[in-house]
């Protein structure tokens, strides 16, 4: 087996040499002597784990070949093979992340918590959230021998602050937007609160004037949503094409296209702090505080969970009456018994 270490002199001064990494560390003696027996001994120290290594390796080996050579590079394209339509795109996207390139070509079986935590100090909160799946999958497939970080202590995603759009913001908005079709977007997305590839790919064929109904597959959830429409969507639709896409070219781009026009809206006219996502935002808010009941706002924003719906709404301030006023209304309601 090869050594870890060797032994130069420089000025007199024994040093040892990494010979996988180049680093150099003085053994402080110009004693030939008593420096070789100084290398011997951090020879010895870090010739058993390598050994323990080669030995795992070699039984790992003979029930799965691929485990020594299997890199995180073969995980990410293996995970992103199971998804399919948009779900495979936004996976493709997510490993092009620069703070995967760290660990691409590392095996998984050299892997230590040193190397995710580099990863996840050069990424983001996306990096956070796609290295936990990689992680967890390399595990499922039983690829892992143990958590590279324990579930425990994974860091925490810190988000950043989403806010709701408001409405003088949106009527500036819309005031500045010159495109027909992009100003008939962000209005329906104001009064439907839709996410935004679901609104984008809305057709004449959705709409159901007899009824006065929008009805939508929610991409995300897999769900219907199936919204009512007043006069002012109605007024906002008749505008649009009566048959096939109700947005020929923004039915087009790329969500993230589309995003990255909002932005640069947002930017002509000093609006900060807001992306298409925080229509929902509002939509939801709006909602509570109109005393829209709940399940009717999960049904409309395409979510079942009322965890989910709260966390949209949670910073909508809702005004509530007195206990008193609703007690003076049910004694004023209350028939008198006759005699």
């Amino acid at each position: 087996m090869k050594q870890l270490f060797s032994l130069y002199r420089r000025n007199g001064i024994y040093y040892a040499q990494n010979t996988q990494n180049g680093k150099q560390e003085s053994l402080r003696t110009r004693d030939e002597a008593a420096a070789k027996a100084l290398l011997h001994s951090k020879n010895e120290a870090s010739r058993q784990p390598i050994l323990n290594r080669q030995i795992a390796l070699a039984y790992l080996s003979a029930t799965d070949a691929a485990a020594a050579k299997r890199t995180w590079k073969f995980v990410m394209d293996e995970m992103a093979a199971t998804k399919q339509g948009v779900t495979r795109h936004r996976y493709d996207i997510a490993w092009k992340d620069p703070a995967f390139e760290l660990i691409g070509k590392l095996p998984l079986l050299e892997t230590n918590a040193e190397h995710f935590l580099k990863v996840l100090r050069t990424g983001t909160v996306s990096t956070n959230h796609y290295l936990r799946r990689l992680h967890n999958f390399a595990l499922e497939m039983n690829w892992l021998p143990k958590s590279v970080v324990p579930r425990r202590q994974w860091p925490k995603a810190v988000h950043k602050e989403k806010r709701a759009i408001t409405q003088a913001e949106h009527e500036t908005i819309i005031a500045n937007e010159k495109n027909s079709e992009r100003r008939a977007f962000y209005q329906l997305a104001w009064h439907m609160g839709a996410a935004q590839t679901d609104l984008a790919t809305l057709t004449a064929e959705d709409v159901d004037w007899e009824q006065k109904t929008i009805g939508f597959f929610r991409r995300k959830t897999g769900t219907v949503a199936r919204l009512h429409f007043g006069p002012v969507v109605a007024a906002i639709l008749q505008d649009l094409p009566g048959s096939g896409p109700l947005f020929p070219y923004i039915a087009t781009q790329s969500a993230g296209d589309r995003s990255n026009q909002f932005r640069k809206r947002c930017n002509r006219v000093q609006i900060t702090g807001v992306t298409l996502h925080s229509y929902r935002y509002s939509w939801a808010e709006r909602a509570k505080t109109a005393g829209y009941p709940e399940r009717f706002a999960q049904e409309a924003l395409g979510h079942k969970s009322q965890a989910v719906h709260r966390s949209y709404a949670k910073r909508a301030k809702m005004l509530l009456p007195t206990l008193e006023d609703y007690e003076k209304k049910a004694e004023a309601n209350q028939t008198p018994v006759a005699g």
